[in-house]
């Protein structure tokens, strides 16, 4: 007989902690080997933990929502038939819950030595004296009530009042929920929107009177409040400019449809437009590398390899942007088998956090909700993001030698979301035009 412990695992080079979000297994039951057992998230992405041997899980050291840090024993799993000992076998509950205690006091102790301290800025400050600051509190907060806090402007003064219904006294998540919506279900007696401004911080809170009638509240998922705040953080980091083109893609379209069933067959993989558009992209890139950029205060990175993310929806609702890594390095096929690989496994909430980072320009398909365009939100730090439109059939003016004539081609809008501090607007709509043109020009005649 033996014991094996579940170890929280290191998710990325970043990624110092994570959360629990789900327990699939409880005490006593039975595990196979590679079998999930829990489910992670971390800033980056939720993951499932298999186990690493067969056996009995025996003892789970952490509850849904806490937060471990990587590398921590989070449960214990027994091999050759060693079971748990339970109420029924000898085990009392008294027993039960000082061995719960200590597991909880353990893991606050392990989490805090990960902690840096409280900075001053991670929760709103309130000052009677502009010149002198608030003490720092003697309590400890782990780091999912601390972004809470910081979230909605809660004062180090205001933490320090809640009252507790961890171990000792300790706020967790479930208090300050249950404060928040406490507080912002107060009656409002504004009839237009009150702008507040918290001192000592660039934070500002809006307040609006909300419409009356019948109405349900659901609550934002984890995945959902992560997007909200990246979309609001790169609308105020980037001043955001977009610029439109329609291209006529009736080569790409025939080609594709004549070739789709033959590229199966050799290739075991089906051949949609996303890598088609990917490898043009490329090719603008190359012609325009400025584009493929971030900024970091007043300096310019421009980077060497194409890391071509694409936005993929999720069954959710949400959306995640696994990425292409090294783009300009494969060929169509390559690129058809990435695309179709990063998809399903997005689908199937099987990415790791590697296969999400790194990005240095996103494409999006608005095209497939049957939207004609759409203007992007950057994916920061990244500095242009492209969205395909949907290929509609409509008619469209085509120059000959024997003059214009008017003919039914298969045409699609791409607009480009840019970081006007650092790409203008020739240097982004001439990169957009070659994209276009590279679509426009497309062999009809070339092979698989």
């Amino acid at each position: 007989m033996g014991q094996v412990e579940l170890i929280m695992p290191k998710m990325g080079e970043s990624i110092i902690e994570a959360t629990i979000i789900k327990w699939h297994k409880s005490v006593g039951d039975t595990i196979e080997v590679d079998e999930t057992v829990l489910e992670i998230a971390t800033d980056k992405v939720d993951s499932e933990i298999p186990s690493p041997v067969a056996g009995t899980l025996v003892k789970v050291f952490f509850k849904e929502d806490d937060v471990v840090p990587v590398g921590t024993a989070i449960a214990m799993i027994a091999t050759e038939g060693q079971v748990a000992d339970s109420p029924m076998t000898g085990s009392s509950q008294e027993d039960t819950t000082v061995q719960s205690q200590d597991a909880e006091e353990a893991s606050i102790q392990i989490a805090e030595s990960f902690l840096e301290p409280l900075p001053a800025q991670a929760v709103a400050v309130e000052m009677a004296n502009p010149a002198v600051g608030e003490k720092k509190s003697d309590k400890f907060y782990s780091p999912l009530v601390r972004n809470i806090a910081k979230e909605e402007g809660l004062s180090l003064a205001e933490l320090d009042k809640l009252d507790g219904s961890g171990l000792g006294g300790r706020v967790t998540k479930a208090d300050i929920l249950t404060y928040i919506k406490d507080r912002d279900t107060t009656p409002s007696v504004a009839s237009n929107p009150v702008i507040t401004q918290t001192p000592n911080t660039q934070k500002s809170t809006t307040s609006y009177s909300m419409p009356s009638g019948e109405f349900e509240i659901i609550e934002m998922d984890r995945m959902r409040k992560m997007i909200a705040e990246h979309m609001v953080t790169s609308k105020s980091v980037s001043p955001h400019v977009t610029s439109f083109v329609e291209a006529d893609v009736t080569n790409i379209v025939a080609w594709r449809e004549k070739m789709k069933d033959g590229y199966a067959k050799q290739y075991n993989e089906k051949l949609t437009f996303t890598p088609l558009f990917i490898e043009a992209v490329v090719k603008a890139l190359k012609d325009f590398p400025k584009v493929n950029c971030s900024v970091q205060g007043d300096r310019i990175h421009i980077y060497k390899n194409f890391n071509i993310g694409m936005a993929t929806a999720l069954p959710s609702g949400n959306l995640i942007v696994p990425v292409i890594k090294k783009a300009e390095l494969l060929n169509l096929a390559g690129l058809t088998q990435q695309v179709n690989d990063l998809a399903n496994r997005a689908r199937n909430n099987k990415l790791t956090p590697e296969d999400i980072k790194d990005g240095t320009f996103t494409v999006t398909n608005v095209g497939t909700f049957g939207n004609v365009m759409g203007t992007p939100i950057i994916n920061q730090p990244q500095a242009a993001i492209l969205a395909l439109g949907a290929i509609r059939k409509k008619p469209a003016v085509l120059e000959t030698e024997y003059g214009d004539v008017i003919a039914i081609r298969q045409m699609m809008f791409m607009s480009l979301s840019y970081d006007h501090r650092i790409i203008d607007g020739f240097l982004g709509g001439s990169f957009l035009k070659r994209i276009a043109d590279y679509l426009e020009n497309f062999d009809p005649n070339r092979g698989i």
